[in-house]
């Protein structure tokens, strides 16, 4: 199988540095908007009418997802994934959402079952280090262990937002198992090979607007192998955000009577 799968470790160095260059891109434009409250997020610089909608749908507890540009993107080696979503979280406060997502030590039981494992590995004022072990499935079940480097910074108290950037994605083979081990990199399926996230936080009168925007690189879908790599790089990026924000909110609505 592997034969089949792998992705040399010459290729995936290039796939990389093309996602860089994707990544520099992003990078810009999301901090000219995260630094103006009137741009801050999406929904901001809608029309009027525009934005009545996507409230509406925000309101009734939909995650409003879409893709940012051509998603996904085609580079040597790789396809480049690229969505944004958003919520509303009623009755609760910026610092509120940001307890939450700040706990990592217990971000398995908030993102169960896609996040199985979950710990600090440090913080340091706005920074914040983390180890999370994903659990994916379409098809295939993948599990890969990540780490990430997580920069916090705010406008005022009611726009804040937070950079997270893969440092570490490691498929790990036979999980939970004694013969358990980590898949050297350029000998892994490729099921994906780095994940940054840009988060979003704006107070409204009735809760928080989240927004965040997802970018995954995966290996390409060789020839033969759709089948069974197709339905997890083209649907997981989008299914992993929406359920992610999701997540979010369920953990912070009260259920009734609570």
């Amino acid at each position: 199988m592997c034969s089949l799968t792998c992705v040399g470790v010459a290729q995936q160095k290039q796939t990389t540095e093309a996602f860089d260059h994707y990544i520099a891109a992003a990078e810009k434009r999301v901090t000219q908007a995260r630094v103006k409250s009137d741009s801050f997020l999406k929904i901001d610089v809608l029309s009027a009418p525009q934005r009545m909608q996507v409230m509406e749908r925000l309101r009734q507890g939909e995650v409003v997802i879409e893709k940012q540009g051509e998603t996904p993107s085609e580079i040597s080696g790789g396809l480049i994934h690229d969505w944004v979503g958003m919520v509303l979280i009623p009755k609760v406060t910026v610092a509120q959402v940001l307890n939450l997502i700040q706990d990592y030590d217990h971000s398995s039981q908030h993102y169960a079952p896609d996040v199985v494992k979950s710990r600090l590995v440090s913080h340091t004022g706005d920074d914040f280090q983390v180890f999370m072990r994903l659990h994916k499935h379409k098809i295939v079940t993948v599990v890969l262990d990540t780490n990430y480097d997580v920069h916090y910074g705010r406008i005022d108290a009611t726009h804040q937002f937070s950079f997270s950037r893969s440092s570490r994605v490691s498929e790990i083979a036979n999980p939970g198992s004694p013969d358990e081990r980590t898949v050297a990199a350029g000998h892994d399926h490729g099921f994906m090979w780095r994940l940054n996230s840009y988060w979003a936080f704006e107070q409204a009168d009735d809760g928080v607007l989240v927004e965040c925007e997802a970018i995954s690189l995966t290996r390409d879908i060789p020839s033969g192998l759709g089948w069974m790599i197709g339905p997890f790089v083209n649907s997981i990026p989008r299914e992993s955000l929406q359920f992610t924000l999701g997540a979010t909110r369920k953990a912070l609505v009260k259920t009734p009577g609570s």
